[in-house]
């Protein structure tokens, strides 16, 4: 890392949950406050990754659990290279929607894959580099699905999964515990959520934002 060390936040949370609504929230705070995050989302965010993206949304494309695992651990490890972790290297602000935590929730509690194949392959992908600050915002597996019925979301792949898939997915979030990880209640309003985050994200934001912006 450089003199002035980067840093690495994640948004987190099931289906429905408000990650990207409060991601971009996020964002625009961090500009008004004077710092120019690198906001990404994964899987995407690189030419590879996105094309990884479209396939892994893909209703009618036949999966097996370890091919969708291995494609989002693909996407990832070019994201990471290419964008991440040069950024956190040069002392940027990283804001990704989503990171190595869903492949734990989603193919591990979700779909089952084998958790020391899982933990091999998503450590080959990050090569190593591990969030600071990870925002889980927890909402139970219905109230999500019906936020996005109510905004008319052309529901994808993982969005039709089986209640009983979207409910294992929302207990492995519940249950991460562990340093920089910090549980936010989805159940809010967008802006008292997006001030429950900035809360937590602000005090350690002083080494990024210039004098004053904070």
């Amino acid at each position: 890392r450089s003199s002035v060390p980067g840093l690495f936040v994640v948004v987190e949370g099931p289906e429905g949950s408000g990650k990207t609504t409060l991601s971009a929230a996020l964002a625009r705070r961090l500009r008004a406050r004077g710092a120019d995050p690198v906001v990404v989302r994964d899987p995407g965010g690189t030419p590879v990754a996105d094309a990884l993206r479209a396939e892994l949304l893909d209703r009618d494309r036949p999966w097996t659990h370890e091919l969708e695992l291995l494609y989002y651990v693909t996407a990832r490890a070019d994201l990471v290279t290419h964008v991440i972790r040069p950024a956190v290297e040069a002392g940027r602000l990283v804001l990704s929607d989503r990171y190595e935590l869903s492949t734990r929730a989603y193919q591990g509690a979700g779909r089952g894959v084998d958790l020391a194949f899982l933990e091999g392959v998503n450590a080959v992908a990050t090569g190593g580099l591990r969030p600071d600050l990870t925002l889980i915002i927890d909402l139970p597996p219905d109230a999500g699905t019906a936020r996005q019925i109510a905004a008319g979301k052309q529901r994808d792949r993982l969005d039709r999964e089986p209640a009983e898939f979207h409910a294992r997915v929302a207990r492995r979030y519940l249950q991460e515990q562990g340093p920089g990880v910090h549980h936010l209640d989805g159940t809010q309003a967008p802006e008292a959520l997006l001030d429950a985050a900035w809360e937590v994200l602000e005090p350690v934001l002083e080494s990024l934002l210039p004098a004053g912006g904070a």
